[in-house]
């Protein structure tokens, strides 16, 4: 079965290759890396447009206790996504650039291609920058995906001590935007008295 990505009126035609990742996502995963905590957590991802070339992103996750309540703040990171490269496909790599900064002080510049005919994108980092006192890290590889209609990605990550290895996973599905709501009430009676009769 093929996943329907719609295309909103309004996004630049230079980003309509990533049109699948733009929304809300929520959901949980699994942090693991050696010198930190490992922990469930949740997790809430928003990319957005205004119409220019790129997509804004930002992602904010919380450890989760057993019951899966939020215990407290586990990473934060905003940046925006461009396609660089071969916007329209048409054969070749289309390649996608990642500008991020995290709460913890880290600068990432990431490149990635898209996937030809599915909705997958996989990056690795090009360039790192880290303000003093943040926690030691030289380098990640991060897979994102629409599966199912679920967002599913995966990073990976190296320090000075610590090989590349997988360190964070997440599994988040879309909200309902609250204007797509509107839209299907539309045709409601407008006293609502009507809908309980």
């Amino acid at each position: 079965m093929v996943a329907r990505i719609e295309v909103p009126s309004g996004l630049h035609q230079d980003v309509v290759s990533l049109a699948f990742l733009l929304g809300t996502w929520e959901g949980a995963g699994v942090h693991d890396f050696p010198g930190a905590e490992k922990c469930n957590f949740g997790q809430e991802i928003v990319f957005r447009h205004d119409g220019r070339a790129f997509l804004e992103y930002r992602s904010r996750s919380w450890v989760l206790d057993a019951e899966g309540n939020k215990v407290r703040p586990l990473e934060s990171e905003t940046g925006f996504w461009r396609v660089t490269s071969n916007q329209h496909g048409a054969g070749g790599a289309r390649e996608v650039q990642f500008s991020s900064v995290r709460d913890d002080g880290t600068v990432e510049i990431w490149y990635g291609e898209l996937a030809d005919g599915k909705p997958q994108i996989e990056l690795a980092t090009d360039a790192v920058a880290r303000i003093e006192g943040a926690a030691p890290y030289s380098g990640g590889k991060r897979l994102y995906g629409l599966v199912n209609g679920e967002l599913m990605w995966v990073g990976e990550k190296s320090a000075p001590e610590v090989p590349l290895r997988p360190y964070m996973s997440g599994q988040l599905r879309k909200v309902l935007n609250p204007a797509q709501l509107v839209q299907d009430v539309s045709d409601l009676p407008d006293d609502g008295i009507a809908f309980f009769r």
